[in-house]
């Protein structure tokens, strides 16, 4: 239970979030582009699908602080 509050503090700190917005940016627009940009393209966008456009940007946000907060732990010799 630890590991995951560890996390979920993660998730918001200024340090960590840098430079998982970056990756996120990068990362979700190009899943946005491969899995929406024709459904754009034609017009076709519907609610539920900028839903899921939203969360194309979460996702390496969440994988990205992932990886970092398992780094700082490690070099810390802490486990997770």
């Amino acid at each position: 239970m630890k590991a995951v509050q560890g996390y979920l503090a993660a998730l918001v700190m200024p340090s960590l979030a840098r430079r998982a917005v970056r990756v996120a940016l990068f990362v979700g627009t190009v899943l946005f582009l491969i899995n929406h940009g024709a459904a754009v393209r034609s017009g076709t966008m519907t609610q539920v699908r900028w839903i899921s456009a939203g969360l194309t940007y979460l996702v390496p946000y969440a994988v990205s602080i992932h990886g970092q907060y398992l780094g700082q732990s490690s070099s810390r010799g802490a486990k997770p």
